[in-house]
């Protein structure tokens, strides 16, 4: 029997000031969990498949195995090769795409409304019926090993990988996704067969369907193609939490550079922890945009940055405060000690209200952007009810950002951006 959830994600129209249902919500006979976000009149549907199925499921000794599976779902199925899956789709002028992150998997189709049935078709062919041919296994594992290759060339992408085993220690999340040249290299059909039974899961999948399309009319597509699909016996394996409270180490990669990149990292909190806002408003303040404190003290009074900002980084497993900038070799000394002073200054005292406001007003107003285009609703989507952030997420973040106040800036700040907290990774002479 068809379990319905009657939630609604809900969106402000600024013309009128009223709610609207943005997103119908409910689970499919197959337990996959069903997000529809009806948009009449655009003629394209944007289907994204997001499984927990992530890197950070990798075994121990085979990292890289989920960014290879996901590869490959759309390299052969049951009923076509690869090749003959890219010129299905092409041919109406869509596209079908797969890739993996830290926590998830995912497929995207875009399609007209007139072929969906067809764009549906590869998407379950794709998902639930790939064959994984060894030919194909082998070029991609030689295109990952070259971009692992190149990105060694790339001081931010040595810089990130270093700082992640820095802040993760013992955890999944400090392996990258693609995995290392090593590990990938050693990878066999037979892991990826099995990770792909293992993992992908009806229970551990969200559908967001976003486009012309009715609530009744996708989930009877859905549910047809998707009947069959059960999960594999046995119980899920738990993964743990990041480390709260790892060591601060300070690491330096030698590399013959004109300038330095460098990172700066701690442990943070997900959207679900009290200080997330806070936090997040703090963080616009130190070193969101070109009005922030970084952007303006160490760039454009000092002149010793390139470039400098700060981030949160929320993940299901955990989540990460980062300051990254980039410097002459011989100005990292003064640009280190500007930016831990700005940072240790965030949580000394208030910040001014023309700061508190101007970071207020930039978090809400920029928010409807990440739902300016059908693809970005349907990542959206995927993300809030992934990371159970409960579907009235939207108007929730706007109420929390504009409550925030300067005493919650200097206790979040205090607590969570206090310089000697964070790891460090210089890359450069």
């Amino acid at each position: 029997m068809l379990a319905v959830v009657p939630l609604l994600l809900v969106g402000t129209l600024p013309s009128a000031g009223v709610a609207v249902p943005l997103a119908h919500r409910e689970v499919l006979p197959s337990g996959a969990r069903l997000l529809v976000a009806p948009r009449p009149a655009i003629p394209i549907v944007v289907v994204r498949v997001y499984v927990r199925a992530g890197s950070v499921f990798d075994p121990p000794d085979a990292a890289g195995l989920a960014n290879l599976t996901a590869e490959l779902l759309t390299r052969g199925t049951a009923a076509r090769t690869g090749p003959e899956l890219d010129r299905a789709i092409e041919f109406v002028g869509g596209t079908l795409e797969s890739d993996a992150g830290r926590d998830g998997s995912t497929l995207t189709l875009a399609v007209l409304k007139k072929d969906l049935d067809l764009g549906l078709d590869l998407l379950v062919e794709a998902l639930l019926r790939p064959t994984f041919p060894e030919d194909e296994l082998r070029r991609k594992v030689s295109d990952i090993e070259a971009a692992i290759q190149r990105s060694e060339e790339n001081p931010e992408a040595v810089g990130g990988r270093a700082l992640a085993r820095l802040l993760y220690p013992g955890h999944p999340y400090a392996q990258p996704v693609t995995g290392t040249a090593q590990s990938v290299g050693k990878l066999t059909r037979e892991q990826v067969v099995s990770f792909h039974r293992d993992r992908y899961r009806p229970g551990a999948t969200v559908i967001a369907v976003v486009g012309d399309v009715g609530v009744d009319e996708i989930r009877l597509a859905l549910s047809r193609r998707l009947s069959g699909w059960t999960a594999p016996a046995g119980q899920d394996a738990p993964i743990p939490m990041a480390p709260s409270s790892p060591p601060v180490v300070a690491e330096t990669i030698s590399r013959e550079l004109t300038q330095a990149t460098i990172y700066l990292g701690r442990p943070a909190v997900r959207q679900d922890h009290p200080d997330y806002f806070p936090l997040l408003v703090a963080n616009y303040i130190l070193g969101g945009g070109s009005a922030s404190r970084l952007y303006t003290r160490v760039r454009e009074d000092a002149g010793l940055a390139y470039a400098v900002g700060s981030a949160l980084s929320p993940g299901r497993y955990g989540a990460a405060c980062t300051v990254s900038l980039q410097t002459r070799v011989d100005g990292v000394a003064e640009a280190l000690r500007l930016v831990k002073g700005e940072m240790a200054a965030m949580g000394r005292a208030p910040v001014e209200e023309r700061e508190l406001e101007l970071a207020k007003s930039y978090l809400i107003g920029s928010f409807p952007l990440r739902l300016d285009t059908s693809s970005k609703v349907a990542e959206t989507l995927t993300a809030i009810e992934e990371y159970d952030l409960g579907l009235d997420y939207p108007d929730r973040f706007k109420q929390a950002v504009a409550g925030v106040t300067r005493a919650d800036v200097e206790r979040v700040a205090a607590r969570y951006l206090d310089p000697a907290t964070f790891s460090s990774v210089i890359v450069g002479k």
